[in-house]
């Protein structure tokens, strides 16, 4: 894990419209695409694939542990991840509870990414205050930590019931990765290094090396904290697609990638997602990773060495994308581009 540089998939298990027929898929449906394309990014060779956990009408995985459970009998090798699991809003006794028995499914596969939600729609499905977001995320982190090197857990805090020596079971008989997903905030990279745990990059705008402060502040704070420098993991995900031709790619994709930020914008305050938008985006100092497998693998080449990363995770679709399409992106991503990579690696 420690010498070796992993290729991955994220997914959030989008639902949106076709934009060109305004039609959408059934979540049964996209469910079952998603082990689909589990299961073909572990024969192709792919080191790792995550599912982000949301709770609104655009994304199916509310649960992405059932998912990856799905997948874990199917597959052999591919690390299963959430990408991320809101543990602000989730239990972490059930959290660890939920990726132990994923894990022995699994034979040792399961990963939790834990983050503090970018979405906010489980906060009042769960009934948390918003006001308690830093507070929520803290205090159970450092719960779900304890919980997993320790058998009996002990909590005393504001956000849940207290613990009062207290055994948590199923215990996994193999190592349960627990790693930080951080989109920008200083603190969470902080935090990240002072448990010693991986941090997860998530690089979706703007320019990917100006991310190099972040692995500066968490590589001092990790050395502070007195863990070792050998093992420390560091990933990134960011969007993208691939196809054999380059011109092709570009245009497949951006339909995709305007009527999602568009509508995520419309919610936030974000500037109108344009052709120039996406055109910056997919330059070589953007946070788009589109075209043809050998524009797409320098690119990651480019961003493991200025940034000194241990995964590259690409996140297909975004919004709308016909299925076969996310079919062959992960089957170039593993046939074409992970080849480049290894061989220029193998030079160094």
């Amino acid at each position: 894990m420690k010498n070796k540089f992993e290729l991955g998939i994220t997914t959030f298990a989008e639902v949106m419209p076709n934009p060109k027929t305004q039609e959408t898929i059934s979540y049964d449906l996209r469910i079952r695409q998603v082990v689909e394309e589990i299961v073909l990014a572990d024969q192709v060779g792919l080191d790792y694939f995550g599912i982000g956990e949301h709770h609104r009408k655009d994304f199916a995985a509310s649960a992405p542990h059932m998912i990856l459970a799905a997948a874990a009998p199917l597959t052999k090798h591919i690390k299963l991840g959430s990408a991320v699991t809101v543990l602000s809003s989730e239990d972490p006794v059930r959290v660890y509870q939920n990726f132990a028995t994923l894990n022995a499914l699994s034979h040792g596969r399961a990963e939790i990414m834990a983050g503090r939600g970018s979405f906010i729609e489980s906060f009042p499905l769960f009934g948390y205050d918003l006001h308690d977001y830093d507070k929520l995320f803290s205090e159970k982190l450092d719960l779900l930590v304890q919980i997993r090197d320790h058998e009996v857990a002990n909590f005393k805090g504001d956000t849940r019931a207290s613990i009062d020596h207290l055994g948590v079971y199923p215990r996994t008989s193999e190592p349960l990765t627990i790693s930080v997903a951080v989109g920008g905030t200083p603190a969470s990279v902080i935090r990240a290094a002072k448990y010693g745990l991986p941090l997860f990059l998530a690089i979706i705008g703007g320019n990917p090396y100006a991310f190099k402060g972040y692995v500066d502040l968490y590589k001092k704070h990790y050395i502070a904290n007195g863990h070792n420098l050998d093992d420390m993991f560091i990933s990134v995900h960011s969007h993208g697609y691939i196809h054999e031709d380059f011109d092709t790619a570009v245009e497949d994709y951006y339909p995709s990638m305007e009527y999602a930020m568009n509508v995520i914008g419309r919610e936030r305050g974000w500037s109108r997602y344009t052709r120039q938008t996406y055109d910056q985006a997919r330059g070589e100092n953007g946070a788009l990773y589109v075209g043809d497998p050998e524009y797409v693998a320098k690119k990651i080449l480019d961003l493991k060495e200025y940034l000194g990363i241990q995964r590259f995770a690409l996140h297909v679709p975004v919004g709308y994308l016909d299925h076969d399409k996310v079919l062959k992106t992960i089957q170039l991503f593993g046939e074409r581009v992970k080849p480049i990579i290894e061989n220029e690696l193998r030079k160094k």
